[in-house]
């Protein structure tokens, strides 16, 4: 089978230097410049819910760049202000107080950093200085920019860019007393995921969403629900705090948000909204017309009470197939995640070093498109629009994949 493989790209070396070359997609299928498909699995790291080559989703695109692409945030466009309306509406019954406002910027890095900044600006005006620190959790991950990276407490993310912008502390993931320690007066924030993304697939706890309820309230601190890869769909339902009944205080989204396009929004309350001014903070491109407009329809897709059923049947298929993956595989140690966003954790023993990359090397060979998690987890995110017979196929190839690679361990 003939692949299509670009060598020795232009980009920086923080990218590999030999890659997969795509022409176009249809649905969830990609294919290469040498016209071998691909099924999907992936979504282009959590981001294309609707897959690829959506007829729709190209109209509403052609359609509003024939009037306007950009204004910059001096103005606006009708599309960004029912976007931002649906989003208010969308965050409304999860957030624990009313949501206000929401601003729109380009990435879930600078969603998360608006996050950072609005909390800290909400603590040195009501509570002044001293009161700035924001806690995370280990193995979370919130962004490379300056701010986002270091709220994520991975060391090798974190070391060549140190020094880091102070303030910031990371306590054990789903440790309840930990955190409960932590928070002390001088803590404004405590950021988390509800799913670790790409820290190893771990779900928040239910005695941790306890916590965090309670203590957000009770010691005066702001909770902020990092959705950028959990939110809209991808855990089964249209934001990840819904299932779990986290009720955080702000809410960070991205990924999926405009279909591939980049777009993000950071929705916060009315007791921070009311204390910004003018020139806080701000975004040339953020939520543009063309990319709220995609928003706006992908929201139409995804709020669609038949798309939201078809989910949690595509995700009880796709439990059933790791199952019984796990169960032939006993080097597939655990299954994480939840929704549409799953990992699978692997040992395989003396060969792990060497055979865990194999696994997605193999998987291309097959005809499919994988993720990693951390350092031993697989990671299966594919586009929410995937049917139930394509579902059946990437078990059938990630099956095939397993079984490759028990064929070169070490037993």
């Amino acid at each position: 089978m003939t692949r299509a493989h670009t060598e020795d790209t232009p980009f920086a070396r923080n990218y590999a230097r030999r890659m997969l070359t795509f022409s176009h997609g249809k649905g969830v299928w990609l294919t290469d410049t040498a016209g071998t498909r691909y099924l999907d699995l992936g979504s282009g790291i959590a981001v294309n819910a609707l897959g690829y080559g959506d007829a729709g989703f190209s109209r509403v695109l052609a359609r509003q760049s024939r009037k306007v692409v950009h204004v910059s945030n001096l103005y606006t466009t009708e599309p960004s202000l029912r976007l931002g309306e649906r989003l208010l509406a969308l965050s409304a019954p999860v957030l624990r107080e009313p949501p206000a406002a929401v601003h729109l910027g380009n990435s879930g890095a600078e969603a998360n950093e608006a996050a950072i900044k609005y909390a800290r600006l909400w603590s040195y005006l009501t509570r002044g200085e001293g009161h700035h620190r924001i806690i995370s959790f280990t193995d979370a991950f919130h962004g490379r920019t300056m701010g986002a990276l270091s709220a994520t407490p991975k060391e090798a993310y974190r070391k060549k860019f140190e020094p880091l912008v102070p303030g910031f502390v990371s306590v054990p993931f789903n440790d309840c007393a930990a955190l409960e320690k932590a928070l002390d007066e001088s803590v404004t924030a405590v950021m988390v995921e509800v799913v670790q993304g790409e820290g190893g697939l771990r779900e928040i706890s239910p005695e941790m969403v306890e916590t965090l309820n309670r203590l957000g309230p009770e010691r005066g601190v702001l909770v902020i629900a990092d959705e950028i890869q959990t939110g809209l769909g991808r855990l089964g339902s249209l934001l990840g705090c819904q299932a779990v009944g986290l009720q955080p205080d702000i809410i960070t989204l991205s990924k999926p948000l405009a279909g591939g396009l980049p777009l993000s929004a950071t929705i916060i309350p009315g007791r921070i909204n009311d204390l910004v001014q003018v020139g806080d903070h701000g975004t040339t491109f953020g939520g543009g017309p063309v990319t709220s407009a995609a928003a706006l329809y992908v929201l139409d897709r995804l709020e669609s009470p038949r798309f939201l059923a078809d989910l949690a049947v595509r995700e009880e298929q796709l439990n059933a197939g790791l199952r019984e993956l796990q169960q032939q595989f006993r080097w597939i140690v655990e299954l994480r995640g939840r929704g549409l966003l799953r990992g699978l954790r692997l040992d395989l023993g003396p060969d792990q070093e060497k055979l865990f990359p194999q696994v997605l090397e193999v998987a291309q060979e097959l005809g499919l498109l994988l993720l990693r998690s951390g350092s031993d987890v697989i990671r299966v995110a594919p586009p929410l629009v995937i049917s139930g017979k394509e579902m059946v196929e990437a078990l059938k190839r990630l099956r095939s994949v397993c079984e490759t690679i028990e064929s070169r361990r070490t037993v």
